[in-house]
């Protein structure tokens, strides 16, 4: 498994952050329990398994709902 940190474009809403929460944990590949969308500094937190799932895919998620990633973290 592997931890992502997402820094998102800022986030304007409450809604938004579930919209984003919701589409990640509906990836197949994404640790669902494990997805965190965190509001304030905009930064969704994840694990994933990346024999099933790119960080690239994760990435077209977010920007499929209309969202900006702005930098992404792996470790």
């Amino acid at each position: 498994m592997k931890s992502a940190t997402i820094q998102l474009e800022t986030l304007t809403c409450p809604s938004c952050m579930m919209k984003i929460e919701g589409a990640l944990i509906g990836l197949n590949g994404v640790e669902g329990d494990t997805v965190k969308v965190l509001f304030n500094s905009s930064k969704a937190k994840l694990e994933f398994d990346e024999e099933k799932i790119t960080l690239a895919e994760i990435e077209a998620a977010i920007t499929r709902l209309g969202f900006s990633v702005v930098k992404s973290t792996v470790r």
